[in-house]
């Protein structure tokens, strides 16, 4: 039999379990299903949506029976058990409320009795602070009536040996003047402690500018050419530190520095640190600068270490120096000082092909030699120093930056540095500008090697202008510009003497005296050539020197390419006036062979002379067939000198010459007419050997090319008019008309050119 139960409502947990019990007990059933769908909220109200209780009835209902009665027996035990703990939990709980209620009550009534004494207690130790306190402001109060006192052996003595502790005393001091101050301002010592500070300033004042001036030095020149790396020779420079004042010192200035900053309120000391510091940058560079003036070029120069580097370093090429300017430049003043007798004639090293010939020069004696040798030492260390006195400041100003940064405040940095390389700066501008008016002197004088001066110069100015832009970064404009100044003005006048120099070849008076009596090369032309090769070493300087004198946009913004085809247009131009001059030169000859002759000779030392120093490489930028142009002008002249001795072989042409016959007697018309062939030949052949002797061409292979062309020529129409001649009796002294045999004729002709034949 099957019976279910259904309840849906809200139960207690107690009455669930009396209920199932109850009909667990009553009815005998198998199996019992209980569905039990229900909400938790509450531990002792069990709401139930839905109970189902299932029950089945078996076979063996008794002892089903027995066993749930057992259980039964036992839950009931269990369900005693708890409901004795729960009586027991809830009597300890009403002990525990009692007591705690007790403790609650007698922890309030001393409460009660405590916090009266705790505010006593507490007033009574806030007066005693109170009255530490006030002792101890009234100390502090009273400290600062005694500070003048306590102080005045220290202020009165100086910073000198123990700064730290004087500054120490400077702030008591300071402290003393903000309190009467702010307290008492009608008080007689607040003017004592303001005397006695103001006092103390000063001495830190002259403390400053004492350790400024004691132990600024300036840099010695050794050092200076060891930090620029004056020495080209050695490979590896390693920095070169400037120490311009002890450690120790430097930071007993910084700390007065600070301090001054600080509570001075002043910047007189930034006046004394640039005034100390600008007069021993000036007082180095002077130094090198006479350092230079007293040593030659053979003294060392430098430190044992960079000599001991110098040592250990492979030798390299000797680098250009602006003695070799010097040198050339010498070289042509003495051109136009002192020459051949009756003429002017080349000076100069014979270039490789090219005899020695010095004939009839007119030596500088010994004593004028050393003179000029002496002079142009003294002007080569000149220029050398001022080359070396621009790196200098570079490299000074930076140290004396770095320097600056550690003492100046930072928003006074500039314009202190500013104010420092002033001196220093306006000396070497002044030095540069003097150059400048030399230069422009010399051109007025028309003497133009001065320009040379002025390249080694400009070239390194220029080279130094990106360091001298980054050191002077930031102060004032009339400052930077001052370099910048220079070099335009070195451009200008650079420029000016370059055309003027060009003019200078085209319009060279043409004077007897002053043309070689040998054809030799002009001094002109060798003039013209030195200084166009001197050009070489500075091609980007010159380029530049014409460039600023373009209007042109190109010229505006430049390159180093348009600076090479400008120097390689203005070579060519001196070259085109170099030659139309020689020509109008030549026009003095009346002899049309020596023409021939001198024009050959210059026209030759000029290719040789581009060749052998690549200005023919230069010049080739704008005019490629310079070179065959010159080669055409030689072989020009050769020609034009060739004709002079068609009055020489004409004797030995055919022209008028009557038919001659082995065994035929002439008539005396005849013989007559045979003579005056061999009288001309004769006596033209002399004359042009004799003249033409003293003639020079003094490139040995052009000679001999000459020579050798001559020969053949007269050589061959000499012999053939003998051979016509022979077995012909015209005389009876055949050897009055027969002077020379074809051999003799040769070797006089291979003595034209050479007076020591």
């Amino acid at each position: 039999m099957f019976g279910d139960f259904y309840f849906d409502c809200c139960v207690s947990r107690h009455l669930v379990i009396d209920f199932v019990l109850l009909s667990l007990s009553s009815l005998y059933y198998q199996d019992i299903i209980v569905n039990v769908a229900l909400i938790w909220t509450d531990p002792y109200i069990i709401p139930f949506t839905f109970l189902s209780v299932r029950m089945i009835p078996t076979e063996d209902a008794s002892a089903r029976k027995r066993e749930i009665e057992d259980k039964l027996k036992q839950e009931q035990e269990t369900l005693s058990f708890i409901r004795e703990s729960l009586e027991k939990s809830d009597q300890l709980t009403n002990g525990m409320v009692s007591i705690l209620s007790s403790f609650e009550s007698r922890l309030m009534q001393l409460e009660n009795s405590i916090i009266p004494v705790h505010k006593q207690t507490e007033n009574l130790q806030r007066l005693q602070e109170n009255v530490d306190k006030t002792l101890s402001c009234l100390d502090h109060v009273i400290s600062y009536y005694h500070v003048a006192k306590d102080t005045d052996k220290i202020i009165r003595e100086g910073p000198a040996g123990r700064l730290n502790e004087y500054l120490v005393c400077i702030a008591k001091i300071q402290k003393a003047v903000e309190y009467f101050q702010d307290n008492n301002p009608d008080s007689p010592e607040l003017n004592t402690v303001k005397a006695r500070f103001e006092k103390g300033k000063e001495l830190l004042e002259a403390e400053f500018r004492s350790l400024l001036t004691r132990y600024s030095k300036p840099v010695p020149p050794i050092l200076i050419l060891d930090a620029i790396g004056g020495d080209e020779d050695i490979e590896v420079q390693e920095d070169v530190t400037l120490e311009h004042l002890p450690e120790a010192v430097l930071q007993d200035i910084i700390c007065i520095s600070l301090w001054l900053v600080e509570y001075g309120r002043n910047q007189d000391f930034m006046n004394v640190y640039f005034q100390v510091r600008s007069s021993q940058l000036d007082r180095s560079i002077k130094g090198l600068k006479e350092h230079f003036r007293k040593n030659s070029a053979t003294t060392a120069i430098h430190s044992p270490a960079v000599q001991a580097k110098r040592k250990e370093t492979p030798t390299k090429k000797a680098p250009k120096r602006p003695g070799t300017i010097r040198k050339a430049q010498n070289l042509l003043k003495q051109y136009s000082q002192h020459g051949l007798d009756g003429k002017k004639g080349s000076n100069l090293t014979p270039l490789e092909g090219f005899d020695h010939d010095l004939r009839g020069v007119k030596h500088l004696s010994d004593d004028k030699h050393a003179a000029v040798a002496g002079k142009d030492d003294v002007l080569d260390v000149e220029i050398d120093s001022y080359i070396h006195c621009i790196s200098a400041f570079v490299k000074l100003a930076q140290s004396e930056y770095v320097l600056l940064t550690e003492i100046i405040p930072e928003h006074h940095q500039k314009k202190t540095f500013d104010s420092l390389i002033q001196e220093a700066l306006d000396n070497l501008m002044l030095e540069g500008d003097n150059i400048v008016s030399a230069a422009r002197r010399a051109i007025m004088r028309h003497d133009y090697s001065a320009v040379l001066t002025i390249f080694p110069i400009l070239r390194h100015l220029k080279q130094t202008k990106p360091d001298f832009d980054t050191t002077l970064q930031g102060t004032a404009a009339s400052t930077k510009n001052k370099l910048p100044a220079l070099i335009t003005s070195m451009e200008t006048i650079g420029a000016k003497a370059l055309e003027e120099f060009a003019d200078s070849i085209k319009n060279d008076p043409d004077k007897e005296y002053n043309m070689p009596k040998d054809g030799t090369v002009h001094e002109l032309t060798s003039n013209a050539i030195l200084f166009l090769q001197q050009l070489l070493d500075f091609q980007e300087t010159a380029g530049a020197m014409l460039a600023s004198q373009e209007s042109s946009s190109s010229a505006s913004s430049y390159s180093s390419e348009f600076s090479r085809k400008l120097l390689s247009t203005y070579i060519y131009k001196v070259l085109g006036n170099l030659q139309l001059n020689l020509s109008n030169k030549a026009k003095v000859y009346e002899d049309p062979a020596l023409r021939a002759v001198f024009l050959h000779n210059n026209y030759n030392y000029i290719l040789k002379s581009l060749e052998k120093s690549e200005l023919i490489q230069l010049v080739a930028v704008t005019h490629k067939r310079v070179e065959s142009s010159y080669r055409e002008l030689i072989e020009q002249e050769i020609q034009n000198y060739q004709r002079s001795w068609c009055k020489v072989t004409e004797h030995l042409t055919e022209r008028n010459l009557p038919a001659l016959m082995p065994g035929t007697k002439l008539k005396d018309k005849e013989r007559q007419i045979i003579k005056d062939k061999f009288k001309g030949f004769n006596d033209g052949l002399e004359e042009l050997c004799k003249i033409q002797k003293v003639w020079a061409v003094p490139d040995k292979e052009q000679r001999d090319a000459i020579r050798h062309a001559q020969k053949r020529v007269v050589s061959d129409a000499y012999k053939a008019f003998l051979q016509r001649c022979a077995n012909i009796s015209f005389t009876k002294n055949p050897e009055k008309y027969h002077r020379y045999t074809p051999e003799q004729v040769g070797d006089m002709i291979d003595k034209l050119f050479d007076t020591s034949a």
